[in-house]
């Protein structure tokens, strides 16, 4: 039995067995930046788990610096809003600190450009559109959104020409494995607040990929 099989309900471990096949196809200095950053993603995705509301999380990384700025995951259940999603979440975060909010509301200083998105779930056209708005330097992805994705899945929102704002690059990908499992945990699971003829209570999770 391989070590993966061995830790399929495990997301977090699923994460450190994938950075080990990661190694192999990147560099170390590259992989441990992105694999980092979206394993502090998907622990926010297994919080937003545990309180029953679907599971995508997310950071922001201020590239100067290299450090965290704000995290986020969905509160739409809690919240009783719809637009709650891990980036506004996230994004308010950033904002509710003095020091990077006067960088972000000065035009000159173009923070958002120097601002990288890890996001366990490809964005929504919602979440896209606001990122293009904000001029996003970076966003990185771990699964694709084949239902609302903005940045590729579905729509082009990140490098739509015709739209307001500037293009900004978008690559999906980064541990997408965990980042679907926890989603199927999710969805298989029963979720209290679906309605009831959408409950799943005998389904299994799916762990072929």
């Amino acid at each position: 039995m391989s070590k993966r099989s061995m830790n399929e309900n495990d997301p977090i471990q699923l994460v450190k067995d994938e950075v080990i096949v990661l190694e192999e196809d990147v560099g170390i200095e590259t992989e441990t930046q992105h694999h980092r950053f979206m394993r502090a993603a998907l622990e926010l995705a297994e919080e937003a788990h545990s309180v029953n509301e679907v599971p995508v999380g997310c950071v922001f990384i201020y590239n100067p610096t290299g450090k965290i700025i704000g995290k986020g995951r969905n509160r739409t259940n809690e919240s009783l809003n719809g637009t709650r999603h891990a980036e506004f979440e996230a994004i308010d975060m950033i904002l509710a600190q003095d020091g990077y909010k006067a960088l972000a509301q000065d035009p000159s200083k173009n923070f958002w450009r120097d601002v990288t998105l890890y996001v366990t779930i490809e964005p929504c056209v919602m979440c896209a559109s606001a990122l293009r708005q904000l001029g996003i330097g970076q966003v990185y992805f771990g699964a694709g959104n084949d239902r609302f994705g903005g940045n590729g899945s579905v729509f082009q929102i990140h490098q739509d020409s015709n739209l307001p704002h500037s293009n900004y690059p978008s690559e999906g990908g980064y541990l997408r494995a965990p980042a679907i499992l926890i989603l199927r945990r999710f969805y298989v699971g029963e979720n209290m607040h679906a309605p009831d003829p959408k409950k799943k209570k005998h389904r299994i999770v799916k762990k072929d990929l």
